[in-house]
Formats: C-alpha cells, structure tokens, sequence
C-alpha cells in the first residue's frame, strides 16, 4: 500500500502578449506552452520550487488566496487533478517517504537556474509581491549557493547535457566526470541490451549513488538552483 506521496510543479514561468495587448501566464515544458487560467496559476506558482504532501498543497493555496483576495469556482482538488493530468504537476508515490522523493525525481530532467539572473528576479518578485516575504529574506536570491561536493558534482553534469536524476545517479555509479557530446552520453549510459530511457529509473535504485544524488537533487532544488523539465 502507497504510504507517501510528493508534489512539485515543473517547467519555466513565462509572460505572453494577446492580441489586445495583455500580458498572458504561460508555462514553457517540453518544448510546448501551456496557458493557465487565474487558478492553475496560483496553485503551480504555489508547488513552483517547493516539495510537499497533499494536505501542504490546501494550506498553501488557501494562503495564498487570503493574501490575494482571489477565488475560484471549482474545487482545489480539480484543479490539482487538471495540472496533474496536463503534465504541469507531477507526483511521486512510495511506501518510505524517500521511496516517494526517488519516484518523484528521477524520470525529471535537471536545468541549472544558478546563472539565470531573469529566474533570480522573477523567484524575487514572487516572493516579495505574492508571499510577502521580507525584502532582507528575498535577498538571499542574490547570494553564492553554498553547495556539498555531491551538489557540485550535480551541477557540473548538469551543465554539460539535459539528464535526468536517473542518469545522474548512474553517471556518479559508473564516475563520469565528462559528457562532450551525445555518443558519451550513450556510451556511458546505456552501453548494455537492456538499459533505456525508460527503465534507468528503476535500474539505479539500488545504487550506492542513488540516495546522495537525490537529496542533493532535492536541496538544489528547494535552495531555487535547478529546475526539472521532462523531454
């Protein structure tokens, strides 16, 4: 029986001009554009950067709509169930809560954001504007990650090519420290009859890499340092 559950929102927040000169909210995955209306849009901006249980997503949402006197006529669950459904949400199940994070971020393809001042600035605005947080908290934006080795090994690989959590893991197993191209990417990844894009996730589970990668994956990504896609 599934125990744990984990939800995040994924993909880049962009701004979109109508034919009537309005500003339109779009979020940029996989290559496609997704409008949202006013609610979607709350409840991603709610999960953007944030890894949180079911019963999280209401209180954030409902915080979120007090401080903003917005409301909407469906339901909080529908609307999850949209965004899930569209692919802008994704969750992870397990039996252990770290079974839960692994499901939820290993098939995610890493962006770094470190070097992305326009990120950096919307993440400030969001939360000086939205989440009223303290400009002298906000700042933090703005200063040197301080990183594990394990984190600044993420980022270095991150960096060179699009992976997955998955293939990260299986990229510290195998000590690629180098992806100059894709035929490194496949030779030293999927250089066997039966690895694939598919089932990597289920094949590093049990490596020794397997746990340091995913909370250096999962605090990276909470300090607001990457961001997932999927391909």
């Amino acid at each position: 029986m599934t125990k744990n559950t984990f939800y995040t929102a994924i993909g880049r927040f962009e701004r979109r001009t109508n034919g009537c000169g309005r500003y339109c909210p779009v979020i940029v995955l996989g290559g496609t554009e997704y409008m949202m209306d006013l609610q979607e849009m709350v409840v991603w901006t709610c999960l953007n950067w944030r890894i949180v249980r079911k019963d999280e997503i209401s209180a954030l949402y409902q915080d979120a709509c007090s401080s903003s006197c917005f409301s909407a006529d469906r339901s909080l669950e529908t609307c999850v169930e949209r965004l899930l459904l569209r692919g802008l949400l994704v969750n992870g199940k397990g039996e252990t809560e770290y079974d839960a994070l692994y499901d939820l971020l290993s098939p995610l393809y890493i962006i770094p954001t470190d070097g992305n001042l326009f990120l950096r600035l919307i993440s400030f605005c969001k939360l000086t504007l939205l989440s009223h947080v303290p400009l002298s908290a906000s700042r933090k934006l703005f200063r040197k990650d301080k990183r594990t080795n394990r984190e600044q090994q993420v980022m270095k690989l991150a960096r060179q090519a699009l992976l997955s959590t998955a293939e990260i893991i299986k990229c510290m197993e195998q000590g690629i420290q180098s992806l100059p191209d894709d035929q490194a990417i496949l030779n030293g990844l999927y250089d066997d009859p039966y690895t694939t894009s598919d089932n990597i996730s289920c094949l590093v589970k049990s490596s020794v890499s397997s746990q340091p990668v995913i909370l250096a994956v999962a605090n990276l990504y909470l300090r607001q340092q990457i961001m997932f896609e999927r391909i």
